[in-house]
């Protein structure tokens, strides 16, 4: 079969009808995002079904070429438009040769968990994860526990925008029918809280709204649901537990209920957020280092990875340290510290997004939102004199920002990143005062981290799935000496007047 493949095309037209529709930009580094649209939308669709056939016949060329096999896991998240995709997808990898099992709708997790469930070594989630109505995409993997990371990206990006599909026919598809209540008797298996913990449950109207309830209920937590109703419009806001909105809603919900804790849980179900009994939205990279410190205390000597976007305090906690605990600061991006953590055989990773990993025997080394939150569950479980709230004052006091980000073009944003980088690296060279003191340090792992001599830090990279830059500062010393960060920091990205606006600010 012969596609032609445009990056163009609009709607309504006869090239829309008849050509594959997929624009190059939505090949991202870990995963695939595209605009797709929906009904009243006037922005152009970046990709068509055309296209999502396409792709699927580029996925099912390239796990032939990788040598796993033809049997492939899909599913697909809820939104108006998610099942027409995944149907396209699956007549694509089918033309390819691929063997499908369709688990029908599904957390990111759940398609992971389907892997070694039915022993199939790849999977294609569709999904758009948090990303606002109208936005689509895939989450591919072929060895798993791992999902693909730029090296596979690029190389189905290629046999994709070059139509260079290996098509041999003899796929074959499957729907496998329950397979919601195999991953949530799996997922809650031996699980069980003595603690009687009251939790909010918010899903903000994306597809974890099917599953997490009923999982806190069956290790036997006390569960008030949020936005738990499955509607793709989400009326309230993205199901995103790194967005303020959402964060202050669940904060509002415990706090009127006397809740013990707030959990909230992204798109696809791979993340989750945490809001103790007091109403403190607490960033997910804090939590995380409550839970390496749980963890190490019951595992001396144990191994973390976090993002280069988390607190610094991984580096310097007296627990950690008591406990030998030793932690590996890597890129952002849940196929990077999926990858990191496998590699390392650490205990678990951590993400500031909110993407948790856990080795076995917590978990099976994927990102799981629901698996993170029955571990945070246990945290208390274990500490039954002590409240959510009080954990989080155990932590070394810092002063961080949320996740902020700028809007920048996907074919420019890597090139003002890389701009930045260099501003640095030359006022670092120079010994140039920056913020009010001189750099320390700067880690160029996943853009720039730079590092004052006190400790006060400012992050800025290129987002991997939005046409975003990525801002976070944390400061060990004050309020000011965080501000005094950001402006700096700002003021760098102010040189290329490609950079928007923030999303939000602290």
């Amino acid at each position: 079969m012969t596609l032609t493949i445009v990056g163009e095309a609009r709607p309504s037209s006869f090239a829309f009808e008849t050509s594959a529709l997929i624009r190059a930009s939505g090949f991202r580094e870990y995963d695939a995002r595209w605009w797709f649209g929906h009904p009243g939308s006037t922005k152009a669709p970046e990709l068509n079904l055309i296209g999502v056939q396409a792709l699927g016949m580029g996925l099912g060329t390239l796990i032939r070429r990788l040598g796993v096999g033809p049997d492939i896991v899909t599913g697909h998240d809820f939104r108006s438009y998610s099942l027409s995709i995944k149907l396209a997808l699956v007549s694509g990898l089918m033309a390819a040769g691929a063997r499908v099992k369709d688990i029908g709708l599904a957390l990111s997790p759940m398609a992971y968990f389907a892997q070694f469930a039915l022993n199939t070594p790849s999977v294609a989630m569709v999904t758009a994860s948090h990303n606002e109505n109208g936005w689509t995409g895939v989450k591919m993997g072929a060895a798993r526990p791992l999902t693909f990371g730029p090296e596979e990206m690029n190389a189905l990006k290629k046999i994709v925008l070059e139509a260079d599909f290996g098509l041999r026919g003899g796929g074959a598809y499957e729907f496998v029918s329950g397979f919601r209540e195999t991953y949530l008797a799996d997922l809650t298996k031996g699980k069980h809280i003595s603690r009687r913990l009251k939790v909010v449950c918010a899903c903000g109207n994306g597809t974890a709204g099917a599953f997490a309830p009923e999982a806190l209920a069956r290790v036997g937590c006390e569960v008030i649901p949020l936005d738990v109703e499955l509607d793709h419009t989400f009326p309230r806001y993205n199901p995103n537990p790194e967005d303020m909105q959402m964060l202050h809603a669940i904060s509002e919900k415990v706090l009127a209920t006397g809740a013990d804790v707030g959990l909230g849980f992204d798109g696809d179900g791979d993340r989750c957020g945490v809001v103790d009994n007091e109403g403190n939205e607490i960033f997910a990279d804090k939590v995380g280092l409550m839970l390496a410190r749980d963890i190490s205390s019951l595992r001396p000597g144990a191994a973390f990875v976090v993002d280069v976007k988390s607190t610094g305090l991984f580096a310097t906690d007296h627990v950690l340290k008591a406990n030998g605990a030793v932690t590996d600061y890597w890129k952002t991006g849940h196929s990077y510290i999926k990858r990191r953590v496998a590699e390392l055989g650490a205990v678990a990773g951590f993400e500031k997004s909110g993407h948790f990993f856990f080795n076995p025997p917590i978990g099976r080394g994927y990102d799981d939102g629901l698996i993170t939150a029955i571990v945070v569950c246990q945290m208390l479980d274990r500490n039954p004199w002590s409240s959510m709230a009080d954990l989080y004052r155990a932590l070394p006091l810092t002063y961080g920002t949320p996740t902020m980000s700028s809007h920048c073009p996907d074919e420019v944003k890597y090139g003002v990143v890389d701009r930045v980088v260099a501003d640095f690296q030359t006022m670092h060279r120079e010994g140039a005062d920056f913020a009010g003191q001189k750099i320390a340090t700067l880690i160029t792992v996943n853009g720039v981290r730079v590092v004052a001599e006190d400790g006060t830090w400012g992050l800025v990279r290129a987002s991997s799935n939005k046409p975003e830059l990525v801002v976070v500062v944390e400061s060990p010393v004050s309020s000011e000496r965080r501000r005094q960060m950001f402006e700096a920091v700002d003021a760098v990205l102010r040189r290329s007047p490609e950079v928007g606006a923030y999303n939000q600010t602290f």
